[in-house]
């Protein structure tokens, strides 16, 4: 390929080193269509010969179903999947194989390839998450009613539903998916033709091969077309923050089968035995979603140190932009995959909910909004008047509506009967009515409009 300037070959450990091969061939079917589209160009131009460019034609159709049956041959001489592709063609083809490469360098090839594997990784990346989105809905719609406790430093704070706490990773999903639509509206440019960096002298119509490829379009100026890396790197930090929220969302997993709390039962198909202790049930899946955020989060931080310091335009540090974000987006994929199916097949086990939302004095911000509506107290004075209720109850044993009246009236003479419609949980739940509170009237009424969102 570029044996013309030296008189000696590499040594063996600069094979090794140079070659991308082993990776990079994932970029094989985006390779074939960016040759495809680029040929066509050149012969509408008329800078490659009609029957020449018909030739290439089929002879990377020819290579591409050999690719689908049996993999991309791994060459190290070859260095990368743009040189296996063109030394195959050469062998089907023959010299017309080299007119291929007319008015393009490897540096706008490369960013052409992967700017599309990253558009597509977005594509499946966004139909993971809206399946995850309808499995938190369909759960969340069996359980807006089900009462659990919300906790503020993991300590029971207010009662709440546990549809509702499923929402909230509805809306973190939510802009999740914002945050993936942002990146591929932004990587929707096409580098072909920028060339090694300068652009190119041939009569080329870039407008032409990236609307082939499906770009809004070409790329603005050639040395930033082959320099830039920022939709890898956008790609990389939506993936973060996605599997940050999977990874809360397994935490709290994680928590809840724990025996001391109990909230679920996680499916035998999420979880594994002990070798030796056989009453156990691990929550390895969600255990492994939570780790996986770690390394995404690494993936991102790598490629961000290998392009901070890089001056234009094309470097070979750029050849280890793909690994991390391969990596990340195939265990961004198994994450999304695991917590959807946790999500479809967990057992929630409500009543166990129900009871610790009962037992922590839950309802005390509600005692404290009752003497301000009805008593029309200072906030800060009821604040201090119910905790002086809650730790009467607490010494008692009993929840604050199970506080006798005249306990009640002995700490606050303008406290009355009335107080116990709002002591209960359910009363509680029912009474945040506020947008986006846990009332079921709103939970149910923010699910019907998610639908409409998703369209199902």
């Amino acid at each position: 390929m570029w044996g013309g300037r030296f008189a000696a070959g590499p040594a063996s450990i600069m094979r090794e080193i140079n070659a991308s091969i082993p990776f990079d061939k994932r970029l094989w079917k985006q390779d074939i269509a960016g040759s495809k589209a680029h040929v066509a160009m050149l012969a509408k131009q008329g800078i490659v010969d009609g029957e020449d460019a018909q030739a290439i034609t089929e002879g990377l159709n020819r290579i591409a179903a050999e690719y689908e049956a049996d993999g991309v041959p791994v060459d190290l001489d070859l260095e990368d999947i743009h040189m296996v592709t063109e030394s195959r063609l050469a062998q089907l083809i023959g010299p017309t194989a080299g007119r291929l490469h007319t008015a393009r360098s490897r540096n706008d090839q490369v960013a052409t390839d992967f700017r599309l594997w990253v558009r597509d990784a977005i594509d499946e990346v966004q139909a993971g998450l809206i399946g995850l989105q309808r499995a938190l809905l369909a759960r969340a719609d069996e359980n807006a009613d089900a009462v659990m406790p919300g906790f503020t430093h993991l300590q029971s704070a207010q009662p709440v539903t546990l549809g509702h706490h499923l929402m909230a990773y509805y809306e973190m999903v939510r802009r999740d998916r914002s945050r993936f639509a942002d990146a591929r509206a932004r990587a929707d440019e096409c580098p072909l033709g920028a060339a090694a960096l300068a652009g190119t002298g041939f009569p080329i119509d870039r407008h032409a091969t990236a609307a082939a490829l499906g770009f809004a379009k070409p790329t603005d100026n050639s040395l930033d077309s082959v320099s830039d890396r920022d939709f890898a790197l956008d790609y990389l930090m939506a993936a973060t923050q996605a599997s940050l929220h999977l990874s809360r969302l397994a935490e709290e997993f994680i928590i809840w089968a724990s025996q001391p709390f109990g909230f679920v039962k996680l499916p035998d198909a999420y979880s594994t035995g002990s070798s030796i202790m056989p009453q156990k049930r691990n929550p390895d899946a969600a255990e492994l979603v939570r780790g996986h955020a770690g390394r995404i989060m690494g993936c991102m931080n790598a490629l961000c140190v290998t392009m901070k310091g890089l001056p234009l335009a094309y470097s070979k540090d750029m050849q280890d932009d793909k690994p991390p974000v391969f990596e990340a987006h195939d265990l961004l994929a198994l994450s999304i995959a695991a917590m959807t199916g946790m999500i479809e097949t967990v057992t929630f086990r409500t009543d166990r909910m129900r009871g610790l939302a009962e037992s922590g004095f839950a309802t005390a911000t509600d005692l404290a909004d009752w003497l301000v509506r009805e008593g029309g107290i200072p906030f800060r004075e009821a604040h201090h008047i119910t905790g002086r209720a809650v730790a009467a109850a607490e010494a008692a044993g009993v929840p604050l509506d199970q506080l006798p009246i005249a306990t009640l009236q002995g700490i606050d003479a303008r406290i009355d009967d009335r107080v116990y419609a709002v002591l209960t949980v359910d009363a509680s739940v029912a009474s945040r009515m506020s947008h986006g509170g846990t009332a079921p009237m709103q939970v149910r009424a923010r699910i019907a409009q998610a639908r409409e969102e998703l369209g199902s």
